[in-house]
């Protein structure tokens, strides 16, 4: 029976503390298979504590079958197999032995939102009306509800441009939900399409679920090249034409009427994702290429960029030749979207609140975006190039340093710092130097400042 006797401490629960001792103990083979270990009397004798405490810590260990209680006898250990944890903990000491990462303090992620800036009592305001109606009570519309469909439809022509009924629109959780569905009803007229090089990796992982094929168009710093389209097979293509994803461009009237055209010649679909074209600093939002031509355009929008992301609320309007084959597939599915989220939205919309919401945060997201461009160049000088400043919730940086996109975010954890890659995007067209993506909607301007500071510490060793 094994004697040894170890010091527990008050940071962590005394139960926790054994149960990690023995499980070690029996990991790396100082308590043999089928020894006895000391009773749960004995054990809280010799450590100063309960017997509670002892039992829940041998009652774990037993759970996960590393003893086993063999009745008046008591509490026996059971052959593991130790070359597998001593791989772990010789890579546990590996790492021990090098730079450790501090937790994360600034969080550079794209899409999230400012939460000083939510309308916090209006939303509960108009969430808590909303649930006195009996509307709220069911299960909802299979397509949306239609007062946020009227809603949305008249917030499109307004902003975007696009003329749409309500009965057009179709309600889902995700961007990439309703692409999986879309998917589904296209795979039998449509086996490839084209994507951005770069690009959202969402609708790639989305169309291989139906067995799509990928054909790729390139996508540079200084905009679309359509040259390539003339060559390509696919009738089927989905952009980001408004702000591109990842890399903040937008297409030209001139090569928005060039696709338009090239997609009528072929019978096709353009799947325009206009994911967060609210927040444009430098002029007014572009139109849509829906609202050029709504037959053969799918056009995507979403509540999570510009209002909350984990409302889970995104919308899709259908040209007519695709809406009833559909509503005709999913007329058996439930929506997927909270009933009150859909609710509490429509009247936030139908009360002029959406509109007072983004007219507020794009000058809040202009003056973040501005001040973190500053930053940057204050501290990294022309060993950055800055990508994206002019729409959007994130920028790129292409880092100059002749280090790895690897490299750069290990080193960025260390000083407490999260930084997101690009090479997600991109498919065949990588960069020459690694891209980092920031996004800043969540930051107050002085963590904008500090972690911009740790980047050059970090980036500097």
């Amino acid at each position: 029976m094994i004697t040894t006797i170890f010091a527990l401490n008050e940071d962590t629960p005394k139960y926790k503390q054994i149960y990690e001792q023995f499980k070690n103990y029996i990991e790396q083979g100082d308590i043999l298979p089928d020894e006895q270990l000391p009773s749960i009397r004995e054990l809280a004798e010799s450590l100063q504590v309960s017997r509670n405490t002892t039992l829940t810590a041998y009652e774990q260990l037993v759970a996960e079958g590393y003893i086993r209680s063999e009745g008046r006898k008591g509490y026996f250990a059971n052959e593991v197999e130790h070359d597998f944890f001593h791989e772990g903990i010789n890579q546990q000491n590996f790492n021990q032995s090098s730079e450790v990462a501090q937790p994360i303090h600034i969080d550079f992620r794209a899409g999230a939102v400012d939460q000083d800036q939510f309308p916090l009592k209006i939303w509960r305001r108009i969430g808590n009306q909303v649930l006195s109606l009996k509307e709220s009570f069911k299960y909802g519309e299979r397509f949306g509800e239609v007062c946020l469909r009227e809603q949305i439809a008249a917030y499109l022509l307004q902003s975007r441009g696009v003329k749409t009924e309500a009965d057009a629109i179709i309600i889902g959780s995700t961007t990439q939900q309703l692409l999986v569905n879309v998917g589904h009803i296209l795979k039998d007229e449509f086996h490839s399409m084209v994507v951005e090089d770069p690009g959202y990796d969402g609708v790639r992982e989305a169309f291989q679920l139906h067995h799509f094929t990928f054909e790729t168009l390139p996508i540079y710093e200084d905009g679309f090249d359509l040259s390539t389209l003339a060559q390509m097979k696919s009738r089927l293509i989905y952009v980001t034409p408004s702000h591109h994803c990842p890399l903040g461009v937008s297409m030209s009237i001139q090569q928005r009427q060039m696709l338009i055209h090239w997609t009528n010649t072929r019978d096709g679909y353009i799947m325009e994702d206009d994911y967060d074209s609210e927040f444009r600093y430098t002029q007014q939002p572009f139109p849509a290429l829906a609202s050029i031509d709504s037959g053969r355009v799918i056009y995507l929008g979403n509540f999570s960029k510009s209002f909350l992301p984990g409302i889970r609320l995104s919308y899709m309007v259908l040209p007519p030749t695709l809406l009833h084959r559909y509503k005709r597939q999913f007329l058996n599915f439930e929506n997927t979207t909270s009933l009150f989220s859909q609710l509490t939205m429509a009247k936030f919309m139908e009360e002029g609140e959406w509109m007072r919401h983004i007219k507020r945060m794009r000058l809040v997201y202009k003056r973040k975006v501005s001040h973190l461009v500053w930053e940057l160049h204050n501290q990294f000088q022309d060993r950055i190039s800055i990508i994206g400043e002019e729409s959007g919730l994130y920028l790129l940086i292409k880092v100059h340093l002749n280090r790895s996109e690897q490299w750069l975010m290990e080193k960025a954890a260390l000083y407490g710092v999260k930084v997101y890659p690009t090479s997600p995007f991109f498919v065949r067209e990588y960069p020459d130097e690694p891209m980092i993506r920031l996004g800043f909607g969540s930051l107050s301007f002085d963590e904008i400042q500090e972690g911009v500071q740790l980047l050059k510490k970090a980036w500097s060793t």
